[in-house]
């Protein structure tokens, strides 16, 4: 009697040596996990969990936070430098509550919207970047004349001031014709060439075309020259009369060539605008000081629609952008649009430059943009969408914090080297700013380092790494007999193994390991037949 001869099921080892990070898609290629935790690219090509935080000091009420050599904050309307109040160096200035934005230019850091400087190499050197005095004409008699009285020619229909030229013996028409307005207070605060408003002049028409933009040709405490033609001297006795120097209401600041730029899309002044802004060169005090030469304060008027959603700076130019287009100022400050995909509404905090290239949340992922177009890197989010996001870098990688729509936090890393996304963990990173090659970041009132250089190391970190489902595509009878893991886990840390079939929502534990010094391990695993699994790793320390 013979038994039936059975076919001998050929077996086919598969070798997984390159882990390729975070893939939240359904189908995923070979070393790619579905979800993730606590993960990182350092050790790539092998799995590694991220190295230990630093807890640095609990921070409650902070308004902004930025880094320079130093980290600095503006904490309950103080602003603190390297963690020392600077409250005693700033006895006039007051700022206010609600949230800010910090600009360095630079040894200054400048306080938006407040439009408050500080110096800080000079903590002595602070204020307000603008200005206003106010006169009343009744108490204080503003007199208004020529600078330039030597010969006031009023024989034509068009009046001129001419001065006695002695090498030539004749009289000379003069160009430009200043006029001076003395006052006590009128020109205090003030500087030579600052571009002021002034308001509220009257008499005869000379005089009222006084009033507008003007352009401070000399000034001290009690008087101010600008370019102006009168007949003769004048006095204002009645109205209240005022200079002042105004920084504009913006909605995101960015540094760029000395400069600061602005935006604002809204209501200004009880006008509608939709205009882009930058400030004398080397003086951000300064924002309609209009000349005509190059170091001139400018603005323009955009064409696009809806509101600036953040501003950053690439290389030499600063950038603008909306949800669906950025625009981006170029030399001559000429302004170049570019339909494509913007920083997402509420995520200004994700822009972020990175090796030369600038990153930003949009709402179609993650883009980067290197001076070309944008391109999208976040695919491995899969159908999750977020928002509200803020980030960092430092070392080569974009930590950015998200919330998806179930109001659930996410940090991701995008390792921009390698082109590798991990999700680390739930964190809630409100700022981050980076100093030297540590990355700070505010979560729930705390200040914490990512590196872990600064501050409280934590303690060990817990991981958990998960598959994707696995072995849906084998046909012909085939299935997986056997599961080999080799690992190395030092003393201290320890690792399981879960698998669960058939997508039935079950994990079942297959496995523990205890580590017990530098040496590798072998865990094989011995699946049980189905149609398909997926397997999922956790584990403590590294």
């Amino acid at each position: 009697m013979f038994y039936p001869k059975l076919t001998e099921q050929r077996q086919q080892t598969l070798t997984t040596e390159a882990f390729l990070g975070y893939d939240h898609d359904l189908k995923l290629s070979d070393g790619e996990f579905y979800d993730m935790e606590n993960l990182t690219s350092d050790c790539y090509p092998l799995l590694a969990p991220r190295v230990r935080r630093g807890t640095v000091q609990a921070l409650s009420g902070v308004q902004a936070i930025c880094a320079r050599d130093r980290l600095c904050w503006v904490q309950n309307q103080v602003l603190h430098i390297n963690g020392a109040s600077m409250e005693a160096y700033m006895p006039s200035v007051n700022i206010k509550a609600g949230e800010k934005q910090l600009v360095s230019m630079g040894a200054y850091l400048c306080i938006f919207p407040d439009g408050i400087y500080f110096n800080t190499e000079d903590y002595s050197d602070n204020g307000y970047m603008g200005h206003e005095n106010t006169v009343d004409a009744a108490e204080t008699p503003i007199s208004v004349s020529l600078c330039l009285a030597d010969g006031l020619d009023t024989s034509g229909s068009l009046h001129t001031i001419k001065q006695w030229a002695e090498a030539s013996g004749q009289w000379v028409s003069v160009p430009t014709v200043y006029v001076k307005l003395a006052a006590n207070g009128i020109g205090k605060g003030f500087k030579q060439y600052d571009g002021i408003e002034i308001s509220g002049l009257s008499g005869n028409e000379q005089l009222k075309k006084l009033n507008g933009s003007q352009i401070l040709y000399g000034a001290d405490e009690s008087s101010i020259v600008i370019v102006g033609l009168i007949d003769q001297a004048a006095e204002v006795t009645s109205g209240t009369v005022k200079t002042a120097r105004r920084v504009p209401d913006m909605d995101f600041i960015t540094e760029c060539g000395n400069r600061l730029w602005g935006c604002k899309y809204g209501v200004a002044d009880g006008k509608t605008v939709n205009e882009l802004y930058c400030c004398k060169l080397g003086d951000f005090k300064n924002w309609a000081c209009y000349q005509g030469v190059a170091t001139d304060s400018w603005r323009a008027s955009c064409g696009t629609d809806g509101k600036w959603t953040g501003a950053a700076t690439l290389a030499d130019s600063p950038v603008f952008f909306k949800e669906d287009c950025f625009h981006r100022a170029t030399g001559a400050h000429q302004v170049v649009v570019q339909k494509c995909a913007g920083v997402q509404n509420g995520s200004s905090k994700s822009l972020v430059v990175v090796d030369d290239r600038l990153y930003y949340k949009s709402r179609m992922g993650v883009c980067v943009y290197d001076g070309s177009l944008p391109q999208e890197i976040g695919g491995c989010f899969g159908t999750v969408l977020y928002a509200n996001a803020a980030a960092g870098g430092v070392r080569g990688k974009y930590f950015i914090s998200m919330e998806d729509a179930a109001h659930s936090w996410s940090l991701f890393v995008y390792d921009t080297r390698k082109g590798l996304w991990h999700r680390e963990d739930s964190t809630h990173a409100s700022e981050f700013a980076r100093v030297g090659d540590e990355l700070y970041f505010l979560e729930n009132g705390t200040l914490r380092t990512v590196y872990g250089t600064a501050g409280t190391k934590d303690g060990p970190v817990g991981w958990m790494a998960e598959t994707g489902i696995m072995t849906y595509g084998l046909v012909g009878k085939k299935y997986v007999s056997r599961i080999n893991l080799r690992m190395q886990l030092p003393k201290g840390s320890s690792m399981d193994f879960w698998v669960q079939y058939d997508s039935d929502g079950l994990w079942r534990h297959c496995g523990h390991i205890e580590g017990r010094g530098l040496r590798t391990f072998l865990l094989p695993i011995r699946p049980a037949r189905c149609d398909h699994l997926k397997f999922r790793l956790t584990g403590k320390g590294e």
